[in-house]
Formats: C-alpha cells, sequence, structure tokens
C-alpha cells in the first residue's frame, strides 16, 4: 500500500499530569482531539490507528475522524501500545508508518510533511530541536562534566519509518525483550540509520498541567 498511516499512541496513564493528560481540556476540546484533527487533515496522511487506554468510545472516535481504520487498547508501556497498533497495519503494510504522541496536540501540516518524505527516501526519521542551554552532567547532587550540546538534541513526534524497517526493529526488540524509549532507538539498535530533520518548537507535549497554558499561548501566537 502507498501513501502513510499514523499510529496515534494516546494510551498512558499520565502520572506527571495528574490524569489521562490526553483527554484533559485545552480551549473547548480535549488535546487528544486536536491531535487527531492534525493527521485527519492531512492529505499524504491516508489511514489512523489510535491506541487507547480501553476501547470504550470506539464509535465516538470513528464517527468523527472519517480516516481512523482501527482503535486498540494500549498494553504495559508505550512500546506495548506502538506494537498493538503496529500490528493493526499488517493487512495493508502502508509505505510509511507514521507514530506520534496523542500527547502533541500542535504538530503541523508542513512537519508531518517532512518526516513522511525523509522516511520515505532514508528509511527512517526523527525530528529534533537542538539544545540552547548548557547541560551538566551530575551524579549524587555534584557537578562531574559538561557535556558538549553541539552533539545533542531533542527528539520529537511523529517519528517515519518505513512499513519493513519498523517491523524489523519491533520484532527484534520484542524478541529481545528490549525496550526503548521512543521507535528511532529501535531502528538504531538494528543498525539501520535514522535521519535528523528540523523539528517545530511549537511541538510541545503535554507532560505537566502548565503546559495546557503553554498550547494555549502557543494557539494565540
Amino acid at each position: 500500500m502507498t501513501g502513510a498511516s499514523a499510529i496515534i499512541v494516546a494510551a498512558g496513564a499520565g502520572k506527571r499530569f495528574g490524569e489521562m493528560k490526553q483527554f484533559a481540556y485545552l480551549r473547548a476540546k480535549p488535546v487528544l482531539e486536536w491531535t487527531l484533527e492534525r493527521f485527519e487533515a492531512h492529505a499524504e496522511v491516508a489511514g489512523v490507528v489510535l491506541v487507547l487506554p480501553d476501547e470504550q468510545d470506539l464509535k465516538h472516535y470513528r464517527i468523527r475522524y472519517a480516516k481512523i481504520i482501527d482503535i486498540v487498547r494500549g498494553g504495559e508501556k508505550r512500546q506495548d501500545s506502538v506494537w498493538q497498533g503496529f500490528r493493526l497495519l499488517t493487512a495493508s503494510a502502508p509505505e510509511v508508518v507514521l507514530v506520534h504522541d496523542g500527547a502533541r496536540p500542535l504538530v503541523g501540516a508542513d512537519l508531518i510533511s517532512r518526516v513522511i518524505a525523509a522516511a520515505r527516501a532514508d528509511g527512517a526519521a526523527v525530528p529534533i530541536l537542538p539544545i540552547d542551554d548548557t547541560v551538566k552532567e551530575v551524579r549524587d547532587g555534584r557537578v562531574t562534566g559538561t557535556v558538549d550540546r553541539t552533539l545533542l538534541a531533542l527528539a520529537q513526534t511523529p517519528q517515519g519509518f518505513r512499513y519493513d524497517v519498523l517491523k524489523k526493529a519491533l520484532d527484534a526488540a520484542r524478541r529481545d525483550r528490549f525496550y526503548g524509549t521512543d521507535e528511532a532507538t529501535l531502528v538504531e539498535r538494528v543498525g539501520l540509520a535514522v535521519t535528523a530533520v528540523a523539528g517545530d518548537p511549537r511541538n510541545i507535549k503535554i507532560t505537566t498541567p502548565v503546559d495546557i497554558s503553554i498550547a494555549e499561548a502557543l494557539i494565540d501566537a
């Protein structure tokens, strides 16, 4: 299958937020619905698999978002949730699979397009942001060194992969019972290259309640 499909991961418990942040209200609608609208509107995204804490709202989301092809309950960890979503793409095997945090509601169409293009061309792509602050290494409450920040970057989502690349990485991780912090880590682990795409400072992840206020300010900017 040509085109791109997206796995929207929204199964987290939101421990740092104090509740399930994907369902917290940003203006007049839940954070997750802001996210879904961005992918629903994107011409290159053919379908969406939504991963939720449970499957109670199947009808609600399918009625509102025509591109949702399936909804599944998440696993114990984020990576398990991604696998749950990915296995539902087996029959269609899209050319490119995007994995996006449901709690990143302000992702832009241009960023989605650039990640799709890079993944299609190179096999795997992750949006990154440079680190502006000085980075210190700290152990037991003491600074032990200063890290060269020019070699570091912050990773965002959506991360994009050719279907076969992500399948190889997920299969290897499951076989070895390895858990990474993101899908790009799994691809790196099997020896495949990941292309860095310029990220977007507006594409923030809702992690704590103050992030809702920041997102509201960005909407108005």
